[in-house]
């Protein structure tokens, strides 16, 4: 019997014969719980509102994430997005997390009262040991296949109701990405919950026997496997080609960063010119006094001078998006295991590398994958050598002033291209050399096999894209509006001090100038003044913080240059400094968030004291050499 309310797809708990169990007293805690990439955040998403990172490619939800699914009815369920497993035997520290929740185990939270399984209905036959491992536990469970349009598209299909009758749990075929059948999923988390019928299991610890048994509950419930995506077999003959395959990736990167150059300037200089005007509109407006001098030349320069390069960001973001939504960054990631392998790393090492290119905390959080403790910790500690998105301002300043913009391969790409691209290859370079060095050391052990489900490629959706740059740009502006707001109104008080007859001195002679000064002879090997200097200090709460720092000091010279921070930067650096600041950058660990979670990961202090230490040391011998290279 199924329950056709809806979608006709889901088999209930009632047409099981199961006894709905009393009125809970507590509001109720459901786990969602499947193989990596399945979908699970996905319907999290839906269910709850709430816009957990998804992507199309394993390993992406490394920690559990709670919401509240409101429900018809005013009823109200927390769900718990878990990372995802293939069984319930963990072996890193992503899938302790999931067996630690669903046995009860995580500190600060309680047993879950039911489970909602969700598996990839295209991949059923590797995906269904899984459910064996959570009938065992006996909870209440939904087992959800997802992606049914997938599966309806290549001419598979499944008999639902065969398929609840052979695990004694209800089952329904949902689509999460387009909503189909995701009803069945609402009348169970509303509905009575029991725990499933008894049926025949496999043993748990053998692997042969779990996949022979999901061979016969396929076989049982009418299974009929889809057909390999064409496509997908068509774009991987030349993706994972060993020749065209890399040379790709390399289009592909010089593509991002020349669009990124060529496609933000407009509204970078729109953004630029609004800012501009805008502060000569309210200098215009305002007596001249201590008010406007905090407003104008302490807020305006410094936080405006980030603010410009958003549509930057964004544009890189963007294509991240793309790259990950379609399928593309598991290739490159199989790709990169015989890079990874020279480093002494493995090719899951690649995913969390990948992801710092955008940022490093979360990618330090998403090495929780890599099962080897001293691979993760090699990972963990060359992650922030990646040209972060924080960098990109830094990168896009000093290029801007100092490299002019030409052809360089032909009419495809330009210097200031190359020259980016140039700098995230130092960093990646800088990466593999800390890796070999680290893992032909201290952190030796043995290589294991890199595994990596690869997903069909899929088109990417404007929402989905949409939304992701929406969460992206109120994250920019959050941090503009705290740490760097912040930092310039500090700035701006110390450059204001000691005031003479009732004035800002001259900034060399204030409290900033006079620490830029005391640093100076420090960083001066490497080419770089007393401003730099103070750019450098503020820039450890975060690296974008020093555009805004050097916003805030020009602004505040009674001889500022009409033309900008970059003619400004041009007046003050030689082309060796300039080079050796983003050497510098792309080298040293400028960022208080990074070392934070480095600590939290690695359970002490040890190892992000010995990350700091190496990367300024590092940062500091190689822009000493190019600045005495280029000076």
């Amino acid at each position: 019997m199924s329950d056709c309310h809806d979608c006709g797809h889901a088999k209930t708990a009632s047409a099981l014969g199961v006894v709905p169990p009393p009125k809970a007293t507590v509001q109720r805690l459901v786990a969602i719980v499947g193989p990596p990439n399945s979908g699970k955040s996905t319907l999290f998403n839906r269910l709850t509102g709430l816009r957990q990172k998804v992507a199309n490619f394993p390993g992406v939800t490394v920690e559990h994430r709670l919401g509240k699914a409101h429900l018809p009815g005013h009823h109200d369920v927390d769900l718990i997005d878990l990372p995802g497993v293939y069984s319930l035997q963990p072996r890193s520290e992503d899938e302790r997390v999931t067996f630690d929740v669903l046995n009860g185990k995580k500190s600060g939270l309680r047993a879950p009262d039911a489970v909602v399984v969700v598996l990839d209905s295209t991949n059923l036959g590797r995906h269904l040991p899984l459910v064996a491992s959570i009938l065992s536990l006996r909870l209440p469970t939904f087992v959800v296949l997802n992606m049914a349009d997938d599966l309806r598209q290549r001419g598979g299909s499944v008999e639902v109701e065969s398929l609840a009758n052979e695990l004694g749990t209800p089952v329904a075929l949902i689509s999460a990405s387009t909503g189909e059948g995701v009803s069945s999923v609402l009348r169970f988390l509303t509905g009575g919950i029991a725990i499933p019928k008894p049926v025949e299991l496999p043993v748990l610890n053998d692997l042969p026997a779990c996949r022979q048994w999901a061979r016969r509950v396929s076989n049982d419930s009418g299974y009929t496997r889809p057909a390999p995506p064409v496509w997908t077999r068509r774009l991987d003959s030349v993706f994972l080609h060993p020749f065209w395959g890399p040379l790709v990736f390399i289009l592909v990167v010089g593509a991002v960063f020349q669009t990124i150059f060529t496609g933000a300037r407009p509204l970078m200089e729109g953004v630029q010119a609004a800012i501009g005007n805008s502060g000569q509109w309210l200098r215009a407006l305002m007596p001249d006094n201590m008010l406007r001098s905090l407003l104008i030349d302490g807020i305006w320069s410094g936080v405006g001078a980030v603010l410009v390069f958003l549509p930057q960001i964004l544009l890189l973001f963007l294509f991240i998006a793309v790259l990950e939504d379609s399928g593309y960054l598991a290739r490159a990631a199989l790709i990169a295991d015989r890079t990874m392998a020279r480093a002494g790393l493995q090719g899951k090492s690649f995913i969390p590398l990948l992801s710092a290119y955008a940022c490093a905390v979360p990618a330090i959080m998403a090495t929780r994958t890599i099962e080897s403790k001293r691979d993760r910790i090699a990972t963990i500690l060359v992650a922030p050598f990646m040209t972060c998105s924080a960098r990109l301002p830094v990168y896009t300043l000093i290029i801007a002033a100092f490299v002019p913009d030409k052809p360089f391969i032909g009419p495809f790409i330009y210097t200031r291209a190359a020259a980016m691209m140039g700098l995230y290859v130092l960093g990646f370079a800088a990466a593999v050399f800390t890796a070999r060095v680290l893992k032909s050391s201290i952190l030796k052990s043995e290589r294991t096999p890199f595994v990596l489900e690869m997903p069909a490629y899929r088109m990417p959706t404007w929402n989905s894209i949409g939304l992701r740059l929406l969460d992206r740009s109120k994250a920019f502006l959050k941090r503009a509006g705290t740490v760097i707001l912040g930092v310039s109104v500090i700035l701006w008080i110390l450059c204001s001090v000691p005031m003479i007859d009732g004035k800002a001195p001259p900034i060399e002679q204030s409290l900033a100038g006079t620490l830029g000064r005391a640093i100076e002879p420090l960083i001066k090997p490497l080419g770089f003044n007393w401003k730099i200097g103070i750019g450098l200090i503020t820039s450890l709460a975060a690296r974008e913080v020093i555009v805004g720092t050097l916003g805030t000091i020009y602004g505040m010279e009674p001889d500022r240059d009409a033309a900008g921070l970059q003619a400004a930067l041009h007046r003050d650096l030689t082309f060796g400094g300039a080079l050796a600041l983003l050497v510098f950058f792309a080298f040293s660990m400028q960022c208080m968030s990074t070392l934070a979670v480095v600590r939290r990961e690695t359970g002490g202090w040890k190892w992000p004291i010995i990350q700091f230490t190496y990367m300024g040391v590092l940062a500091y011998i190689c822009g000493f050499v190019v600045n005495r290279i280029w000076s």
